[in-house]
């Protein structure tokens, strides 16, 4: 199983945000009705699931697409299965993190 991850970097309000997005592979670019899975946003690189976990860790923000990567963040308990959202029939989580 491999996933698009992307960091984005940001400065608000003189704290920084490390947003982290990633998706299932083979989601990268497609549109689900008015849902799209943008290539500027998710793609980055190629990862396993096992570099996720470190950039999880260190997210501020992280925006999670697809059945894949979001079971894989239930199972690592990154995320509650309550916490799952479907848009246009794809798995989406987003974490928060607030120092």
């Amino acid at each position: 199983m491999k996933f698009w991850l992307k960091i984005h970097k940001a400065v608000q309000n003189s704290s920084e945000e490390v947003v982290v997005a990633a998706c299932d592979e083979e989601l990268l670019g497609k549109e689900f009705g008015n849902f799209k899975i943008s290539e500027n946003f998710f793609k980055g690189k190629l990862v396993e699931a096992g570099d996720l976990k470190e950039c999880l860790e260190e997210a501020t923000i992280a925006n999670l697409v697809g059945e894949n990567i979001v079971n894989w963040a239930v199972k690592e308990g990154a995320i509650k299965l309550s916490d799952v959202k479907k848009v246009n029939g794809i798995s989406n989580a987003q974490i928060f993190s607030i120092h």
